[in-house]
């Protein structure tokens, strides 16, 4: 299978969504995340962006209302820095496959005798 396009920008999105987080953003809520996955539309008008909470009690929905007021200013410089016909309109998800590991890891240490 190849490499698709729509990869590739997904990956681009990761890398310049974090450089600008960690650099520009100055949201105390988005402080403590990690961007885990970008998946695009094959006609790259869509993104559907991942993320994950790095230690702390934070609650996600705070940090996903973060993130949203970011929005426009995350796609004017990801417009700035990609070059393409259409920034893709990017919508936020909390990911919660570390969660649901952690959840299953504690499930089998209850049952280990």
């Amino acid at each position: 299978m190849e490499y698709q396009r729509s990869e590739r920008i997904g990956d681009l999105l990761i890398e310049i969504i974090s450089d600008l987080l960690r650099k520009e953003i100055g949201d105390p809520r988005l402080r403590s995340l990690t961007i885990t996955a970008a998946k695009v539309s094959k006609d790259l008008r869509h993104a559907k962006i991942y993320f994950n909470l790095l230690g702390g009690p934070m609650d996600p929905k705070e940090v996903l209302a973060g993130l949203k007021s970011a929005t426009g200013f995350l796609r004017s410089k990801i417009a700035k820095q990609l070059k393409l016909r259409f920034v893709p309109t990017m919508e936020f998800f909390y990911d919660e496959t570390e969660d649901a590991a952690q959840r299953i890891e504690h499930l089998l240490q209850q049952v280990k005798p």
